[in-house]
């Protein structure tokens, strides 16, 4: 019997353990990313905007995120009488839990990845397109005409956003020739493909602006017109779920564009002499480099109107994309550069839960 429980042990228990503690570092890692880029934002724009920013709990105001969390756990819940309860509550509990969960797939470095799957790329896209669920629930389950005003907003945004974005990903993947997010970050791109994607990357860092619903296309939460949106009958913990979903969401966009135009943990313009510097440092470094993108356009640029914001997505967005799918793929067939299983290297990286197995 006892032989029997140390088999199953052996089997299943150590990789169930080592899993769990792996997802548990990980969630830790993103909950406290997310915390210091509330406060990374803040000093940003009070720098950009010439004034301090936090300066008072804390040496320099570092412990004013820990503050605010503290604030917001001990505040009541308050449901509005006419809501939807069940609804009210579950919607920001979705969005948080969607951010969480993509990072299952993305490699922060060759050897570092939760779930090393074939089909990584088509698995974040479509749970970073689950995100409107929330957003809609939250508007309808309100029982406010602002709230859902903002909800029905978020949902025509980020589907009209979502259509670029998809256009752009098939650009890459047209010369890639693989779903899996680390090949995509290994196979090896002629320059000039890499500059044939330059368009695409300019594509990609404004629709993820839209996607994540932050400045100049914060619409569904537009203070002057509609209080605050989806987010106006939430407080306390169901308002800082909300919140922290949305920097969740913008540091899960900036690795994205990390892995698909960046190249993830490799030294920048593969130069050979950073190489000794640990991959998931450049992976850090250039994520980060994305994320002030964001703050850096939220403090430089004037709310779009939504009639521009539309017109912007299909209009110009639509067309240029699907006009730049058949350029690359006309490029890559003209110059015999289509990768192929022959052509693109066998990437045989083991995950972590792999290595303990063996």
């Amino acid at each position: 019997m006892n032989e029997f429980w140390l088999e199953l042990w052996n089997a299943y228990g150590m990789q169930t353990v080592y899993m769990l503690t792996h997802i548990g570092i990980l969630i830790g890692v993103i909950l406290g990313a997310v915390a210091y880029y509330t406060l990374l934002e803040r000093k940003v724009m009070g720098a950009m905007q010439r004034r301090q920013g936090p300066m008072t709990v804390g040496p320099w105001g570092l412990l004013q995120p820990i503050a605010d969390g503290v604030k917001l756990l001990s505040k009541e819940t308050i449901i509005p009488a006419q809501a939807n309860g069940p609804v009210f509550v579950i919607a920001p509990m979705l969005t948080f839990t969607l951010a969480l969960i993509a990072w299952a797939v993305i490699p922060v470095n060759a050897q570092l990845v939760l779930a090393d799957i074939n089909v990584g790329i088509l698995y974040l896209f479509a749970v970073s397109s689950m995100g409107v669920y929330g957003v809609i629930m939250a508007g309808w389950a309100s029982n406010s005409k602002y709230a859902f005003l903002g909800g029905l907003r978020s949902a025509s945004q980020m589907v009209s956003y979502e259509v670029s974005m998809g256009l752009v990903i098939v650009c890459v993947l047209l010369c890639v020739g693989s779903l899996n997010l680390t090949e995509i970050v290994t196979v090896e791109r002629p320059i000039w493909v890499q500059i044939m994607l330059f368009p695409m990357l300019i594509v990609f860092l404004v629709s993820i602006l839209a996607e994540t619903n932050r400045a100049p296309f914060d619409l569904p939460e537009g203070e002057s017109e509609i209080t605050g949106g989806f987010m106006v009958e939430y407080s306390a913990m169901t308002f800082a779920l909300f919140f922290l979903g949305e920097y969740a969401n913008m540091i899960l966009m900036s690795a994205m564009t990390v892995l698909l135009f960046l190249g993830g943990w490799l030294p920048p313009f593969g130069i050979e002499a950073l190489a000794i510097v640990p991959g998931i440092v450049w992976f850090a470094l250039k994520t980060l480099l994305i994320m002030f993108f964001f703050v850096w356009t939220r403090a430089t640029f004037p709310r779009y109107r939504y009639d521009q914001l539309m017109r912007l997505g299909w209009k110009v967005f639509l067309p240029f994309t699907l006009l730049w799918v058949v350029v690359v793929s006309g490029s890559l067939i003209y110059f015999d550069a289509l990768p192929s299983k022959e052509k693109a290297p066998v990437v045989q990286e083991s995950t972590l839960i792999d290595k303990v197995a063996e």
